[in-house]
């Protein structure tokens, strides 16, 4: 009842603040969902259930093409795992997409690359994602911001708009939006990504880099996040500012703590010593594997292997069907492999013979029963080993939560799909 609550308030709010809606809406058809699944060629784990969607009105005002595709192996399932797509023109989807409200101030952008599909265990993990920006409305059209702040990302003139080679060359793009954010903290979202959008000369690298190491983030679990406050100085023109290097989710990450300062009336707090008040993280940055699978509580969480295993345990398949799934997680496809960028490719391949005891943590936990003692100490080592992070995935991966689930913080608008 709380989440029907919840649904009905934000096609409400939504709807209010788009004016008059066009006539176009998300639906399914049987001819052009086989097209799409053969040009996305995605295995099933790829895809969310429907209880991952945020809620949308019926009708959203766009000339874009909007498809509920259901995937072809799960079609039929109750789960509804598929994705709804934006067919999409380069030509003004910025400004379209700011009128329609499909993309809108704080909503996350997650690269997303379909020829992952199967490749192997790294990229199956990851569910195809590689990068992740932030979205801001400013003047009635969609920006972005993210790290690096450098042409090949934010553009030529370093603006966000979509016209460098990072974003110009992507065919696909997921949409995710932060549960709950008021107008006020959209405002504060808005201010930060503009000061960081007009300062990225003076900014990047000198005060924040990039950092490639994803496996190493800035946050310590009970450590105060002085991390977030350099990023906030270093928009604010402070002079004194720690230089960081900051992996492209991570910064993500830092920008949404900072929703709730308003960088004119805090930039004060900025100057003491501790990290602002107003500083609060958006999502629980997540442990190597999680344990909503063992115990399915309302507080249970996902842990940053968790993607596929979410996806597949959705479904409720039969034992035999549900393992095979499984097992596919853990297969490497050389031809698909080789699609990849060289770098993914390599960490890919390095990392593919580690994971045989993360396969066992994935049959144990779909199993159940007695074998969630022995998921939850196969679980433990991967928790003990990798440190709580915030992976480009991770804000999909938070979807996948029940809807009523109190660590669930993030929903799914969207997949962008760019057609000429």
């Amino acid at each position: 009842m709380r989440f029907i609550k919840f649904a009905i308030l934000a096609a409400a709010t939504w709807v209010a603040g788009h004016g008059p809606l066009g006539a176009a809406e998300f639906t399914y058809n049987e001819a052009t969902n086989k097209e799409i699944a053969k040009k996305l060629g995605i295995p099933v784990y790829f895809a969310v259930p429907d209880s991952a969607h945020v809620p949308l009105p019926r009708t959203i005002d766009t000339s874009d093409r909007l498809i509920d595709f259901k995937h072809p192996d799960a079609n039929g399932n109750s789960a509804g795992i598929g994705l709804r797509l934006v067919i999409a023109k380069r030509s003004g989807f910025a400004k379209r997409m700011a009128k329609s409200g499909l993309l809108q101030t704080g909503d996350i952008l997650l690269t997303f690359r379909p020829e992952w599909g199967g490749a192997g265990t790294y990229p199956n993990l990851q569910m195809g994602v590689s990068h992740a920006g932030v979205a801001y409305v400013k003047d009635g059209a969609v920006y972005h911001l993210d790290n690096p702040m450098d042409a090949e990302h934010l553009g030529p003139k370093l603006k966000g708009d979509f016209t460098g080679d990072h974003y110009r060359t992507l065919n696909f793009i997921h949409v995710i939006r932060p549960r709950g954010l008021t107008e006020a903290e959209r405002n504060n979202i808005r201010a930060w990504a503009t000061m960081f959008s007009s300062g990225a000369k003076r900014i990047y690298p000198k005060q924040i880099s990039f950092n490639s190491d994803y496996n190493a983030p800035k946050y310590s679990p009970g450590k105060p996040l002085n991390f977030v406050k350099n990023v906030a100085k270093s928009a604010l023109g402070h002079k004194d500012v720690e230089p960081v290097d900051m992996f492209c989710s991570e910064f993500v990450w830092s920008i949404l703590a900072l929703r709730k300062c308003d960088p004119k009336t805090t930039a004060d707090a900025f100057n003491g010593a501790g990290v602002p008040a107003c500083v609060d993280p958006a999502m629980t940055p997540m442990k190597a594997t999680g344990n909503y699978i063992s115990r399915r509580s309302a507080s249970s969480h996902a842990g940053l292997a968790d993607g596929p295993l979410l996806v597949i345990d959705a479904m409720k398949l039969p034992k035999e069907e549900r393992n095979s799934l499984l097992r596919d997680v853990f297969v490497e496809n050389p031809i698909k492999l080789a699609k990849m960028s060289s770098g993914h490719r390599d960490l890919a391949q390095s990392l593919q013979p580690k994971f045989a005891p993360l396969e066992r943590y994935y049959r144990a936990a779909a199993e159940g029963g007695f074998r969630r003692i022995e998921a939850f100490f196969l679980g433990n080592a991967f928790r003990w080993a990798i440190p709580d992070n915030y992976s480009p995935t991770s804000y999909l991966i938070n979807t996948l939560l029940p809807p009523d689930n109190k660590t669930r913080t993030m929903d799914y608008v969207a997949t962008i799909m760019f057609d000429g």
